[in-house]
């Protein structure tokens, strides 16, 4: 129809930011440096705060989305439910990172952390120790297709963000779009928006983590696909927290055997 123009069917610009270091990554990183079978986390992993360097980390990042003109900034903020990730977004917001006209952050369980299951605060060595069988599974299987008790694949997590995409798309198109979230969804978000096969997400993912309150985005392109598509711009970028002072950190979460 004349005069009305086609929509993007995409945001015009998307960050995924995975959330500042947590508590959770400090733990697992001492027990791992000491053989440890388990990591010690007293709180469930939906409540696992940032530590001192992640709120630094999300503050320095806060202020990279501050320095951009106020209609480049994200108008959208998306966030996974879990503590550290909240806390996250909550510290981009303060430090002025948000264009002034967006609304408050929009939780969506859907990007939750992966679930881990019977695997839940156990270190490589404690499931090779308390379930040898999933230890095997998992060699087998491999991260992307092996579901442990109670948890969840690399597979699972995608499906339920084949969800949140499509529902993104249709309540935020031709919108700047902010999503604070976890390694594993970053990870599966760049298979799902990039038409990946597992070899290709898990050669990136074999290429090192994710740091702590890294930006991964994507622009709208009109020229990519039928209707166009989001072209990535850049990935695991760390010059907000470098620019701002903040440490680089790049733990894995707390739950390492399911990764």
């Amino acid at each position: 129809m004349q005069g009305f123009p086609m929509p993007h069917r995409w945001p015009a610009q998307l960050w995924i930011v995975r959330h500042g270091e947590s508590a959770g990554n400090v733990a697992r990183e001492q027990a791992m440096a000491s053989g440890l079978t388990h990591i010690d986390i007293a709180d469930r992993d939906v409540d696992v705060a940032l530590s001192a360097r992640g709120e630094q980390q999300a503050t320095a990042l806060g202020q990279w989305f501050a320095e951009m003109p106020a209609d480049e900034r994200p108008q959208v903020l998306l966030v996974s439910p879990y503590r550290r990730a909240q806390r996250t977004a909550e510290l981009i917001q303060a430090a002025g990172g948000m264009d002034p006209k967006a609304e408050g952050l929009v939780l969506d369980e859907r990007l939750r952390e992966k679930e881990f299951g019977v695997l839940d605060r156990l270190t490589t060595a404690g499931i090779a120790e308390f379930h040898p069988d999933q230890y095997e599974f998992r060699r087998l299987l491999g991260k992307f297709y092996h579901r442990p008790p109670a948890g969840e694949s690399w597979c699972d997590v995608i499906l339920r963000l084949r969800s949140a995409v499509d529902t993104m798309c249709l309540h935020h198109d031709g919108c700047r779009v902010l999503i604070v979230a976890h390694q594993v969804v970053v990870m599966c978000l760049r298979y799902l928006l990039e038409n990946m096969t597992e070899e290709e997400i898990l050669a990136i993912d074999r290429s090192g983590d994710l740091a702590n309150c890294s930006v991964t985005e994507y622009r709208f392109d009109p020229d990519k696909g039928r209707h166009g598509a989001l072209a990535l711009h850049r990935y695991n970028f760390v010059a907000p927290m470098t620019e701002g002072g903040a440490p680089v950190t790049s733990e894995p979460d707390a739950n390492v055997a399911a990764r």
